[in-house]
């Protein structure tokens, strides 16, 4: 499921539910083998793809032969095994992460790309999950005009109808016997922003179910005017131009994916329009080792991190200073601690927002605002 190409992601790729996210970073075993591999779009993995996935297991399995007494590593070796192959005989997206342990398994299919490796620690390497959903975050698409409005739910390239009874949504045949001269038109605006209350009131009711992003399709002249009478556009990520009420959900994935990737690099300008300021008032951590101590010790407010970020480390006894390290097959080799950061601020209640290679330069890739 991830990638960075520009290869739109087939339709079963999807976004990992933050639920699974959240029970995925809640495992602490050892040992807790993590697969990532980029992968290339098609129906059955390809045989370059899964030749390469293969290494990464086998190169997982050396270390857990290498580490652990065999009755120790064979749960999470069988449990491996059965997802390898799963993966092999399933459908590819832009990447694959592969979780097993003595009590826990998942395959994730991403929509995003990822760094090849294979990771054996005490908790699943989850990073590139949490990036998908901040990367490619679920949102939903409005498409109407003047008489016809349908509700979709979307993440990544996979838009699907929204489950409720609301949509789609046809305006109501006007009232027999009126005019059809000029005289009528105030009536028929009047109509029309009638028409486009009752939707917004739908979509408002959805959207406290289902908060989310919204993106408008629709022609100028309706968007404006939906605009005009809706209470429901606060977390408006754009609009898209165009009578499209009849087309298919593929097409208006692709017509939107621009809009998104604009709302995308706004909240990257808005992350890093707040870490000036709390530069300015002193409540920054930079680098890792700082920022590791202050999401400890402080309360956390947002991790800004660069995409490309890893850190392998050793953490120390009392579990607040981290040393870079570069054996990074030892046993006490935290693989990336930046995914250890990632979960830690999460669980103390930050947010995350992560930015394209070499923003964050002059912050060593990464930095954590507190609150006061």
């Amino acid at each position: 499921m991830p990638s960075t190409s520009a290869t739109p992601a087939p339709a079963y790729a999807g976004i990992p539910a933050a639920a699974q996210v959240t029970a995925l970073q809640q495992v602490r075993e050892y040992p807790a083998v993590s697969l990532l591999l980029s992968t290339t779009p098609a129906a059955v993995l390809t045989r370059a793809d899964a030749l390469r996935l293969d290494a990464l297991a086998a190169s997982a399995v050396d270390r857990l032969h290498d580490e652990l007494q065999p009755e120790a590593a064979l749960p999470a070796i069988r449990r491996l095994h059965h997802l390898v192959e799963q993966a092999r005989r399933g459908p590819a997206a832009h990447g694959l992460a592969v979780y097993a342990s003595a009590s826990a398994e998942s395959l994730i299919r991403l929509p995003i790309a990822v760094r090849d490796r294979a990771v054996v620690d005490p908790t699943f390497a989850t990073r590139d999950l949490v990036r998908a959903l901040h990367r490619t975050p679920r949102h939903l698409v409005l498409a109407f005009n003047a008489g016809h409005a349908r509700l979709f739910d979307a993440a990544a390239d996979t838009m699907l109808p929204a489950l409720t009874s609301a949509f789609p949504m046809y305006r109501a045949s006007r009232t027999p016997g009126r005019g059809r001269g000029r005289a009528d038109r105030p009536t028929r605006a009047a109509d029309t922003a009638d028409f486009y209350r009752q939707v917004d009131a739908a979509l408002g009711a959805y959207l406290r179910l289902h908060p989310a992003p919204l993106v408008l399709v629709g022609d100028e002249r309706a968007t404006s005017a939906f605009q005009r009478v809706s209470v429901n556009c606060g977390r408006l990520a754009g609009t898209v131009r165009g009578n499209l009420t009849a087309t298919g959900a593929a097409e208006l994935a692709a017509r939107i994916r621009a809009t998104l990737d604009a709302y995308l690099h706004h909240r990257e300008h808005e992350a890093l329009a707040l870490l000036d300021k709390r530069i300015s008032a002193g409540r920054v951590a930079t680098g890792m080792p700082a920022a590791w101590l202050a999401a400890r010790t402080g309360r956390p407010e947002m991790l800004i991190v660069d995409e490309t970020l890893f850190y392998p480390a050793r953490l120390s006894d009392d579990g607040d200073t981290l040393t870079p390290a570069d054996d990074i097959e030892h046993p006490d080799v935290i693989d990336d601690a930046v995914d250890e950061l990632i979960e830690l601020v999460l669980t103390r209640g930050g947010w995350i927002a992560f930015t394209r290679p070499g923003i964050l330069e002059q912050h060593h890739g990464v930095a954590l605002s507190t609150r006061p």
